[in-house]
């Protein structure tokens, strides 16, 4: 039996009426508040977690977190199992509908993203845990007049010192008349059994037989299907439309012009998507009619404007001028496309009373308030079916794709599934965005650096998405400058400024957003001061780590494991190290020259995350983040002419091939630290610890990705 439900109601009273309390039982709901301390409430209230333990036995907790492939549904029920004391077959998931009632706490709305799964969960799970835990044993203890601490628990039943048994779902209805206690502490981590062992994923028996559902799976009674004519020119607008032809076409049923474009809407998706080749649309290009790559290059290499900094020590950027010897970089970085493997899709229901989108989503509550705006509705009108994600990586933090499905059912009064080609997705994208990094560093006698000034120019994704974050004058946006405002190394005078430079086209979150680009930059550039002062780049880089000694643990376990300085010959090594969403990590690239071109044979990567929930877990989004992150250095980039995307399809955007991904070697160090998230930090170490491995074999920098542009790829 699937441990997925995606049976919910509208609203968060009737999902819980309906999909839990029908059965009786316990519900507890957990709320985190100031520093964490959690507090139970009950159905009323605003909790962050629920947690339901029926009078049938099931025991059923309620996910806000999208599964996109990061394993969530096993690892965040793995967290409630154990505070149960039962086995994880026990624990089944129910998804979330869009409600404030699942704002995650780090990023304050209802989202899948910025690698907090766990980092949320590892509290305020274990404590809904902990919470139902004492109300079982406190309804027994009553029922049974025994003290609490003389009732054992295993298995979902407890048991009485004389022989007293009972279900949990046989003690549920008495447990739920209870106050909650308000101190229920989890338990100590030394005794969790089942967190931290490598534990077989609950959603993989679902994904091999076919009966896990995705958005492009969703079947409804009567469902239509459409294609979506968009302005091949990025932020072009539709100006007329002859359909004459389309719309006499077998099976089209009608032809919707759209706030994103024109639709086609037939009964089976080939004939909507032959159908859309046969309209006749005029475009108005609009403002973005000769954008070009040169452009947004040369935009944001003479950005104006005073630029804000993220951080300051000792004097800053005037330290620079006391160096006995000073060094400057630049970077640059490309546009990059999410290129997930299920392209964008909804399945929109539109009734007179309300309306239900199913859709993959990494952002419910802002998918529910687009959709209501589309239907002409309010949001609370509007049901959230979560699906699977057929990858994520932030493109299903946008709700770009929404709209149209739900314009094109309330038009025709039926269910429409909307499903763009990958073409449509390569090229109507929020894109990785671009940036112009530059470093400047002051060395000492020594040849350490006295002083470091980091310059991050480029478009703001939060202006868009979350405005409110940086509306207040002078406000940094916090997703510009990660992996550079936290930097590691031991300098007294530290400067991070961050310029914002818009550049006409929508950029989106994209997996490990600016770690990816800042770590480029910081770890490239520490190499380039170690060749500067004539030292080896592991042992100057430990050496300005002293007061970090997580990162300078990773960084000499890579060392170690990689045999840094130790490569046979032909060999050539490359190392990076950093901090990010609180992991810590550093990774080791050996490379070969091949007629003169990189050929890179393994990447060592040592991941210190904190307590580790599922080893196996964490060791897959390691590795899926360094694959994720090698066609990130080698090749792609999305490039525009006359406003127009040149990238298509996997034909023309190279991601990794089997054949393209090296061994890749992950050590996970034990760590008594709270959890720090492991989706996406591996991805952002891989470019810079490849260049410096390309700089040790060849004697060239290469400062501009993708790697490919050097030639030495």
């Amino acid at each position: 039996m699937s441990p997925l439900s995606n049976d919910l109601k509208l609203g968060r009273r009737d999902f819980l009426k309906g999909s839990l309390l029908a059965s009786g039982g316990l519900l507890i709901g957990v709320t985190l508040t100031g520093c964490g301390k959690a507090a139970p409430v009950g159905p009323g209230g605003s909790p962050v977690a629920w947690l339901h333990i029926g009078g049938d036995n099931s025991i059923t907790i309620i996910i806000d977190k999208s599964e996109m492939g990061q394993g969530v549904y096993t690892s965040l029920p793995m967290l409630i199992a154990d505070e149960l004391d039962v086995p994880l077959s026990m624990v089944k998931v129910e998804f979330a509908p869009a409600d404030k009632a699942f704002i995650n706490v780090f990023l304050g709305t209802m989202i899948t993203g910025g690698s907090t799964s766990i980092r949320e969960g590892w509290s305020k799970l274990r404590t809904a845990g902990a919470t139902a835990r004492a109300m079982l044993v406190g309804a027994a203890a009553d029922a049974w007049k025994v003290d609490p601490t003389q009732i054992k628990v295993a298995d979902g039943k407890l048991t009485g010192p004389s022989g007293q048994s009972a279900t949990f779902g046989e003690m549920a209805d008495a447990a739920s008349k209870r106050e909650a206690p308000k101190d229920a502490k989890p338990k100590d981590v030394k005794d969790l059994k089942l967190v931290g062992t490598a534990t077989k994923r609950l959603d993989t028996p679902n994904k091999v037989d076919g009966t896990a559902e995705y958005g492009i799976d969703v079947k409804l009674p009567g469902l239509k299907y459409a294609a979506l004519s968009q302005s091949p020119v990025l932020g072009g607008k539709v100006k007329s439309v002859d359909s004459t032809t389309a719309e006499k076409m077998p099976g089209v049923i009608k032809v919707v012009t759209t706030s994103s474009g024109v639709v086609i809407v037939a009964d089976h998706y080939w004939q909507a998507h032959v159908a859309r080749d046969a309209l006749k649309i005029s475009w108005d290009d609009g403002v973005n009619a000769h954008l070009s790559t040169a452009s947004i290059r040369a935009g944001l290499a003479n950005a104006k404007g005073a630029p804000l900094t993220a951080r300051k020590d000792g004097i800053g950027a005037a330290g620079v001028k006391g160096g006995k010897k000073t060094v400057s970089a630049t970077y640059e970085l490309p546009m990059r496309a999410h290129a997930t493997m299920e392209p964008m899709n909804c399945t929109a229901d539109v009734r007179a009373d309300g309306c239900d989108i199913y859709v993959g989503t990494q952002i419910q509550q802002i998918a529910q308030a687009t959709a209501a705006a589309a239907a002409g509705m309010a949001p609370e009108k509007v049901g959230v079916h979560t699906t699977l994600l057929g990858g994520g990586f932030g493109r299903r933090l946008e709700v770009d794709f929404i709209p149209a499905a739900v314009e094109a059912s309330k038009a025709i009064g039926a269910p429409v599934k909307l499903i763009w080609t990958r073409e449509d997705d390569f090229t109507h994208d929020a894109y990785g965005p671009p940036a112009h990094n530059s470093a400047t560093a002051a060395l000492d006698a020594s040849g350490n650096p006295s002083a470091v000034h980091l310059n991050v120019v480029g478009p703001s994704i939060t202006a868009r998405m979350f405005p409110p974050v940086v509306a207040k004058p002078g406000t940094v946006d916090p997703f510009m400058v990660e992996a550079a405002a936290n930097y590691l190394y031991d300098v007294p005078n530290v400067q991070v400024d961050v310029l914002r430079h818009e550049i006409g086209i929508n950029v989106g979150f994209l997996r490990s957003v600016s770690h990816q680009l800042n770590a480029f930059m910081v770890e490239s550039f520490m190499d380039e001061l170690a060749h500067s002062a004539a030292k080896d780049p592991f042992e100057y880089r430990r050496a300005l780590l002293i007061k970090q000694p997580r990162a300078k643990r990773v960084l000499e376990e890579a060392a170690a494991r990689s045999g840094w300085g130790k490569a046979p010959a032909g060999t050539h090594q490359g190392i990076a190290v950093m901090e990010g969403y609180g992991t810590y990590l550093a990774a080791v690239a050996d490379i070969s020259l091949v007629d003169g071109k990189a050929k890179i044979g393994k990447i060592t990567c040592v991941v210190d995350c904190g307590q580790k929930v599922n080893p196996s877990i964490v060791e897959s989004q390691i590795v899926s983040g360094m694959v994720f992150g090698l066609p990130q250095a080698l090749w792609s980039e999305v490039t525009l002419e006359d406003g127009k995307v040149q990238q298509s399809n996997f034909d023309s955007y190279r991601v990794a091939r089997m054949n393209d991904v090296p061994t890749l070697d992950v050590l996970l160090l034990d760590s008594t630290e709270a959890p720090g998230g492991i989706g996406e930090p591996s991805v952002a170490v891989v470019a810079p610890a490849i260049a410096n491995a390309i700089f040790a074999a060849t004697g060239k920098r290469v400062r501009d990705l993708p790697l490919a542009k050097s030639g030495l790829v």
